[in-house]
């Protein structure tokens, strides 16, 4: 139990140098100061100083003394040497040849430095891993690292891995028994019985309960719809969402639920009875707000596409079909009108300036030179086809598809009364006529007769009022209470988007006002919100120097734009940016390129993972839904394979083989009990660190800039969580992949979104999501990105925000002094930011701000919040006139810096060059995702994206040995044309066909690379 954890490469890194310590930790770790030279230099001889120094730095690194000072890594012995002034390191085997003496320093150094043995501290680490175990559920291999993290801030010397390692199973086993047996008191023997029975396969089924019912909807249909609410009503039914679970972390309890959504039933009858229920109670727990979630996801989508959007369509075909009546009709009219206006008006002689009377006198004459030209009857029909095919007067442009979406009832309604009685609607105060209307609905429904007075006309806008008041069909005093049901139904759409009804028993649904920080909760994180993101917590002195800095940065700019040859005003005074000439190729750079890619050895995709993992340890981060370690042989290589089966969107086949990591059975066990989102997580993490510190990695940038932009992928089978777009999918649905990139070209991380929504309701939540590395401080996107209350956001969450702004003659620019002269702006800068509003509004930003920063609410769910009806809140405005002035210092660093463009123009290929590897690699199924639910679509793009990570990681290190190489060998390498080397070149991996997954021995740790001028086979 207790070490089986720890593989024997874990056990031997632990405490002791595995490799070299980069630059950074030397200097953080093995760097002397005063007190530590005046110590070092009251011994005697350079060996015993220069060892002293080892015992004295190391045991800062590592948390133990070494068992042997002598076996210390070169840099740190030149490095601590160079400090003292010690010319010959080697002197360094002198040291400790005398029995005693390097456990004698060991002694002093322990005393000096307030060094504790183990054992003094052992309680006290076993409390503190025991609260950890119980709040965040960590693994083993995580406590373990965190256990020796606690024991080397506290300068307690490590103990040896085994002794280490049993007290982390122990405590963590205990945690988890905890944790079930907690869980499971909670239960009644009748509660107990519900669980249990979800684990059985009903007479003539193939599937369990369980099964069945956390199988969310894939259809979009009014009889998918029904049974969707169904399934929400029966795991509310179960009434587990009544179990007080709040004493539980929530982090344990979406743990558990995240075992019972994946595990197979069978394999959760095999646990104890503790442990069995209190998964169950954790899933249906979880399941009670999931089948909400997957409704309220599903009649979404079904009111947008299947119901509003198809009505516009068939509106629309059925204009065009009677289009040529239409014209016909029409020009018969004008025809007839013409010669009205030409024989009743008077005649004009444009040459004398006489006045003539009209050409006929009496209503019998006109209508003879009518029908002259349009006989009567002709006349009477194109009148008749006109009342008959065009909308009246006073309707408006929605009227067409309105009437025909009333045609369409039988589709809502087999679920409208169940959706009032599934779902726990509530409102805010905008939002209240409209669920108030809506739980109306179903005292309407199927009555011959409803009268105005039971609906509520307030809703009727626009053409609904006619369509619902005065139909053709309509009895004298009666309502269509079809179109009304319609009209709810319209309202309800938009309400839900923006968050003004929600769902009280619903995660995704529920009201994000109830999840922002407040109250005490504020108070208390005010303070570091605050300080983490350097805001006043009064407006006014910081909103003065933004308005300085505005005021200041227009005169600047405006001052160089007679030298500024990059831009010109147009006749209204917009601003133009003349287009950026790509950088000049020097040969230098297509021989350095050329160099470096024939140096790259020729490798299988598997491989690349396979050593990519050698070097990092990525795969440890795999770990089995059940929580406990693996213990399968060579997993690695069954990883690698399901890595290039989603990754590549191959599926199995390709990757099978004889051995046993690769047979079937293997592969589907592994895949569903380690791979997941969050563990694709976890490793890409470790393989952002890894390529940080790569001095190519390092030459491209420093992990500080960074880019958010979509890549699209049609799904071609059912899904709720696909969406049309003509443009992108063509005739099927599809979903976006939103990845982030920084300079490095490291993936941080990315989310799936259905369909092509803008992408600026979800560039926060991506940032505070990341897998790993650096925060960013500059984010680059398109335009799709930008809206002036995101730039808001950004701004108060701490990023400077660079996107491309292909509209930009379109775009205000912003001012805060209306009489001040900006030169060749002065028109441009047409609007007027309000500081008044804004510090007015100045705590509530904050609160908005901090809510999002701590994680408390997403940052989709506020901006929606922000706005209604396309129009921001006065909250909303507020933060939009804060966003606009960093948005017009954004236009004029454009119009002013062309190195800021040109910055902002690398960040966005690289993201490009990424995409374009992307669907290299995702090439089978013609790079279609057939996946229908959202979680599948995630764990297989956390699949693409952790190999795109691992092949980058690959690629950075081999060309930058072969950089190295270069040099060595005397080839002319420049700086700027090492900068400009591509991470994505993909000429020398095998994506295709069938795989190897032999990693050849590597002696030192990498292949050889080829010669510049090898032949390619």
């Amino acid at each position: 139990m207790a070490v089986e954890f720890l593989t024997d490469e874990q056990a031997a890194r632990y405490g002791s140098f595995h490799e070299a310590p980069s630059r950074a930790e030397l200097e953080r770790y093995f760097f002397l100061d005063d007190a530590d030279r005046e110590a070092v230099q009251a011994k005697r001889r350079s060996h015993n100083r220069l060892g002293y120094a080892v015992q004295l730095t190391s045991v800062r690194f590592l948390g133990r003394f070494m068992p042997d000072p002598r076996q210390v890594p070169v840099e740190v012995a030149e490095y601590l040497a160079g400090q003292l002034e010690i010319e010959d390191t080697s002197c360094l085997k002198l040291y400790g040849e005398r029995d005693g003496t390097a456990r004698t320093h060991a002694g002093e150094i322990q005393e000096a430095g307030g060094w504790r043995d183990f054992a003094e501290v052992r309680e006290e680490l076993a409390a503190w891993l025991d609260a950890r175990a119980w709040t965040t559920g960590d693994g083993p291999k995580a406590l373990f690292d965190a256990a020796a993290g606690w024991l080397r801030e506290g300068r307690v010397l490590l103990p040896g891995a085994s002794r280490l390692a049993r007290l982390v199973g122990t405590v963590r086993e205990a945690a988890n028994q905890r944790l079930w047996d907690t869980l499971y008191g909670m239960l009644s023997t009748g509660q107990r019985a519900v669980l249990d029975s979800l684990l059985t396969v009903p007479p003539g089924e193939r599937v369990s309960e369980l099964d069945r019912l956390r199988r969310g909807p894939v259809r979009v249909s009014g009889p998918q719809m029904k049974r969707a609410l169904e399934r929400a009503e029966e795991i509310a039914a179960f009434g587990m969402g009544a179990v007080d679970v709040s004493r539980i972390p929530p982090r344990r309890l979406a743990e558990l639920s995240r075992y019972g959504v994946d595990g197979k039933a069978s394999l959760l009858r095999r646990h104890s009875d503790a442990r069995r229920l209190a998964t169950l109670l954790a899933t249906t727990v979880y399941l009670t707000s999931r089948a909400v979630d997957d409704a309220l996801d599903l009649l979404e989508v079904l009111i947008a596409t299947k119901l509003l959007a198809r009505a516009e369509r068939e509106s629309a075909k059925e204009k065009l079909k009677t289009l040529p009546q239409v014209e016909r009709a029409s020009a018969k009219l004008a025809t007839a009108f013409q010669v009205v206006f030409d024989t009743t008006s008077e005649q004009v002689d444009t040459d004398t300036g006489e006045i003539a009377p009209p050409k006929v006198e009496s209503l019998e004459g006109m209508w003879a030179a009518i029908e002259q030209v349009v006989p009567r009857h002709e006349l009477a029909a194109a009148i008749a086809a006109l009342f008959e095919l065009t909308p009246p007067l006073d309707s408006d442009a929605d009227e067409a598809w309105r009437a025909m979406l009333i045609n369409r009832f039988g589709t809502v309604r087999p679920f409208l009364k169940l959706l009032v009685t599934v779902v726990d609607f509530d409102a805010t105060p905008e939002g209240e006529a409209v669920l108030g209307a809506l739980l109306s609905l179903p005292e309407l429904m199927g009555r011959k007769k409803v009268g105005p007075a039971e609906i509520d006309a307030g809703l009727l806008i626009g053409s609904w009022r006619r369509l619902v008041l005065a139909a053709p069909h309509l009895e004298p005093g009666t309502v269509d209470w079809k179109a009304y049901t319609f009209c709810v139904l319209e309202h309800l759409h938009r309400m839900l988007r923006s968050k003004q009804v929600f769902a009280k028993n619903s995660s995704k649904w529920g009201d994000p006002r109830a999840k922002l920080l407040a109250g005490q909760a504020w108070q208390q994180a005010r303070p570091t919100v605050l300080a983490s993101l350097n805001l006043p917590g009064e407006a006014g002195g910081h909103l003065a120097a933004r308005a300085a800095l505005l005021d200041g940065t227009y005169r600047e700019v405006a001052a160089r734009v007679p030298d500024n040859a990059q831009i010109v005003f147009d006749d209204d005074g917009r601003l133009h940016f003349a287009a950026l000439e790509p950088e000049p190729e020097p040969a230098s750079l297509l021989e350095l390129r050329a160099a470096v890619n024939a140096m790259l050895p020729r490798v299988d995709l598997p491989e690349v993972l396979l050593e990519v993992f050698s070097w990092t340890g990525a795969d440890q981060a795999f770990t089995s839904v059940t929580g406990g370690e693996a213990r399968l042989k060579d997993l690695n290589v069954t990883i690698a394979a399901l890595l290039v089966a989603h990754g590549c969107n191959v599926g199995y086949t390709p990757v099978m083989g004889g051995a046993d990591p690769l047979k079937y059975g293997r592969l589907s066990h592994v895949d569903q009990t380690y791979l997941r989102l969050a563990t694709y997580r976890a490793a890409n993490a470790t393989l952002i660190e890894h390529q940080a510190p790569i001095p190519l990695a390092q030459t491209w940038g420093g992990g500080l800039v960074a880019s958010v932009d979509g890549m699209r992928f049609v799904v071609p089978v059912p899904s709720v969580y696909a969406r049309p777009n003509p443009k992108y999918f063509g005739r099927r649905g599809g979903a976006t992949w939103l990845n982030m990139i920084n300079d490095q070209a490291a993936g941080l991380g990315g989310k799936v979104v259905a369909g092509t929504p803008r992408d600026s309701l979800y560039v926060l939540d991506v940032l505070y999501d990341r897998d790993g590395g650096r925060r960013p401080e500059m984010i680059v996107t398109d335009t799709a990105s930008y809206s002036d209350i995101v730039f808001g956001l950004l701004t108060l969450a701490g990023f400077a925000y660079a996107p491309q702004l292909a509209d930009l003659p379109d775009q205000k620019m912003w001012r805060v002094d209306r009489t001040a002269d900006y030169g060749a702006f002065q028109d441009a800068a047409r609007g007027r930011i309000d500081l008044a509003r804004i510090e007015r509004h100045w705590e509530d930003i904050l609160r908005i701000i901090g809510s999002i920063h701590t994680g408390a609410v997403r940052a989709y769910d506020v901006i929606r919040m922000l706005s209604r009806d396309g129009r921001p809140t006065p909250l909303g405005d507020a933060i939009a006139h804060y966003g606009r002035i960093a948005k017009t210092l954004h236009i004029l660093r454009l119009a002013d810096e062309p190195g800021y463009r040109r910055q902002i123009k690398v960040q966005a290929n690289l993201q490009e060059g990424r995409h374009a590897l992307a669907r290299k690699i995702f090439h089978g199924r013609a790079g279609q995702l057939y996946q229908r639910y959202q979680e599948g679509m995630e764990d297989q793009i956390g699949a693409l994206g952790l190999v795109l990570n691992a092949l980058v990681l690959f690629n950075t290190r081999y060309m930058d040995a072969a950089v190295n190489q270069l040099r060595a060998d005397g080839f002319e390498v420049r700086d700027e044309d090492v900068a400009r080397l591509s991470p994505f070149v993909r000429h020398h991996i095998n994506v295709l066909g069938r795989y190897s997954f032999q990693l050849p021995d590597l002696p030192g740790g990498m292949r050889p690379l080829r010669a510049p001028d090898a032949v390619d086979e």
